[in-house]
């Protein structure tokens, strides 16, 4: 069990757990904490993270930016990852290819789902997809996650 997943599931088992999970991101990874993201589910190989339409996230035309969701798909991929992942493997992202599908505005849900199998050494392709209020693709993307041996 990866370490996002065992932090989830000791935190949100008491009141307020998913508000100290989801503020907790920020502490470790301060980039992904400007997104304010709110975890609302995690499993292996499974992840569902949304984020709320706010200036802060809006490009010039007044629509979600393209790097927030591109983060938004690198924090969820990388926790169903990390959930997932082999103990005696690590993982890191390598690469991604994303399709903006639609000018993005409210409430974003990232959600990533793959077979657990598919983590082997090498080159792994996970896919994600980024939908609107209306249930409607926004972004869709094709990260690559690198995985290896843990250093002994």
């Amino acid at each position: 069990m990866g370490t996002f997943l065992s932090t989830y599931k000791k935190v949100t088992k008491y009141p307020f757990g998913k508000f100290i999970f989801n503020k907790g991101i920020g502490f470790v990874s301060p980039f992904f904490g400007n997104l304010r993201p709110n975890v609302i589910d995690l499993k292996p190989a499974f992840c569902i993270v949304e984020i709320k339409d706010r200036h802060g996230l809006r490009n010039h035309i007044g629509t979600i930016n393209a790097g927030a969701m591109c983060s938004l798909a690198e924090l969820t991929a990388g926790m169903a990852v990390d959930a997932a992942i082999p103990t005696h493997l690590r993982w890191l992202p390598k690469g991604m290819s994303v399709s903006y599908l639609k000018k993005a505005k409210g409430t974003l849900r990232a959600k990533c789902e793959f077979d657990p199998g598919l983590l082997q050494q090498g080159d792994v392709v996970i896919p994600l997809e980024i939908k609107d209020t209306d249930n409607d693709n926004v972004f869709s993307a094709e990260i690559i996650f690198y995985i290896s041996e843990k250093k002994a």
